[in-house]
């Protein structure tokens, strides 16, 4: 059973910041490791709406799933029953890919 925990990493560039404003996370999230798949994986996360970020945050920590899902799963999933994320440029990139799948296409 896999869990997932996110991990804001920014932005922290204060020009960007000046720009863009304060209302924004965004980083990875972290898949727990299991006997399958001893290291984990960590799935890219562009930058939403710092109040998204939050409820997402802690929406995640009762998501379990069989298979390690895609951010495009996660993000399906969680806006069945939660408002719909607010996006920097109003997109989610694709940037939410596995590390795995990213190792797996090259």
């Amino acid at each position: 059973m896999y869990t997932y925990y996110i991990n804001w990493m920014g932005p922290i560039n204060y020009d960007w910041i000046k720009i863009n404003g304060e209302d924004w996370c965004g980083g990875r999230i972290d898949v727990s490791a299991t006997e399958d798949n001893p290291y984990g994986d960590e799935i890219g996360v562009p930058n939403m709406n710092c109040e998204d970020w939050n409820s997402l945050s802690l929406w995640l920590r009762e998501l379990n799933t069989e298979t390690i899902w895609t951010l495009r799963q996660i993000i399906d999933e969680y806006q069945k029953t939660n408002p719909k994320i607010r996006w920097f440029n109003n997109k989610l990139c694709d940037e939410g890919q596995n590390r795995s799948q990213k190792l797996e296409e090259e």
